[in-house]
């Protein structure tokens, strides 16, 4: 992440040395930003320090911010405790779930007019500073959950927070928060763990037929189970009504898959499979935009430097690549790599990279 001046101004105190924690560190660090770490374990305090996220705290610091990025059911004991400490600072946090400690902080009857909850929807499959990225928010959302209270200057504060670490700001009220990530991110880690489930007992001879499809679906498998039974006691009103449509729509297709051959079964699944089509079709792509690209899957022979030449031709050709992925099957001497590229230069992309000796697989 490269030096740029910041919008913010004073100290930083960040509470949770971790993944988010760190790497918020890392960020407003390269800004120059003077940031005051603090962590529960000592150790952990050390290596984020070690890592260059920031300098353990020392008498007569006075932040202007204060990001809390600590674990769901410590969350709202330690806002409470960082606002009696630090009463002219705005104290934001970074948890996952936003209703269950706001209203945890209200009914104790704890002065929220300095505290507003955010969170930015990134993350690692990896935790703790050893992960930590200092361009881990580039280009993500950063949901800033205000009040009717919420002086001016703590919002702009908060979302310049966002927006020194390249994140786009959001506002959304903590119910609208908690429906949203049930479903584009508590709901999907239930069910590709589900999925990788399947995979324990699995014969060999099945796992090594695995593609790219079953990594997508099956990437965020890998998380702490710690950290996820927090996040989904938190938050479960809204991720059993996913979870209740969902199972729905499985038992459907389940049914129509007992009998394919019987009226109706298969037009059950073509609709689960084109409803699929257009779910899809409403991501946000590159810089956030509903934008469907074409996809070129070039061969690159397993050997050093291969990747590397197809991503300097693609940029001698004047190719933008908008995302890629790549696939390798172990002890296969070839590998996959699937560029996604904008419909209007696919065609001059593929004639291109052939003439200059590239294999194109499929488009």
């Amino acid at each position: 992440m490269s030096t740029t001046p910041s919008r913010l101004t004073g100290q930083v105190r960040i509470v949770g040395a971790g993944l988010l924690g760190a790497s918020i560190g890392l960020a407003l660090r390269a800004n120059g930003v003077d940031v005051i770490l603090a962590d529960s374990s000592p150790a952990q305090l050390k290596l984020a320090v070690d890592y260059g996220a920031g300098r353990v705290e020392r008498d007569g610091d006075n932040p202007r911010l204060v990001v809390v990025s600590v674990p769901p059911d410590v969350t709202a004991n330690v806002i409470e405790a960082e606002l009696a400490r630090f009463p002219s600072a705005v104290v934001t946090d970074v948890a996952s779930v936003k209703l269950e400690p706001f209203l945890a902080l209200k009914n104790r009857g704890v002065d929220l007019t300095q505290y507003i909850g955010s969170h930015p929807l990134a993350g690692r499959e990896r935790g703790g500073a050893i992960s930590a990225r200092a361009d881990l928010f580039l280009g993500r959302p950063w949901v800033v959950c205000r009040d009717e209270e919420t002086p001016p200057e703590a919002l702009a504060l908060v979302e310049d927070l966002a927006l020194d670490l390249g994140a786009s700001p959001i506002e959304m009220t903590p119910d609208e928060h908690d429906s949203s990530v049930g479903l584009v991110s508590h709901v999907p880690q239930l069910v590709a763990s589900l999925l990788a489930k399947q995979l324990v007992h699995a014969p060999d001879s099945a796992v090594r037929l695995t593609g790219q499809g079953l990594r997508d679906t099956t990437r965020i498998a890998s998380s702490a189970p710690e950290l996820w039974v927090q996040i989904l006691a938190s938050n479960a009103e809204p991720v059993v009504d996913v979870l209740d449509a969902f199972a729905a729509d499985l038992a459907r297709v389940t049914e129509a898959l007992r009998g394919p051959d019987a009226p109706g079964a298969r037009r059950t699944i073509a609709d689960a499979i084109a409803a699929g089509n257009s779910g899809v079709a409403r991501l946000p792509g590159k810089h956030g935009q509903d934008r469907r690209y074409e996809t070129i899957v070039v061969m690159v022979d397993d050997t050093p430097g291969q990747l590397g030449k197809l991503l300097t031709e693609l940029g001698d050709i004047g190719v933008n690549m908008e995302d890629l992925r790549l696939e390798h099957s172990p002890g296969a001497q070839i590998g996959l790599a699937e560029i996604a590229v904008l419909p209007e230069v696919q065609q001059r992309a593929i004639d291109d990279l052939e003439a200059r000796g590239w294999r194109i697989a499929s488009t």
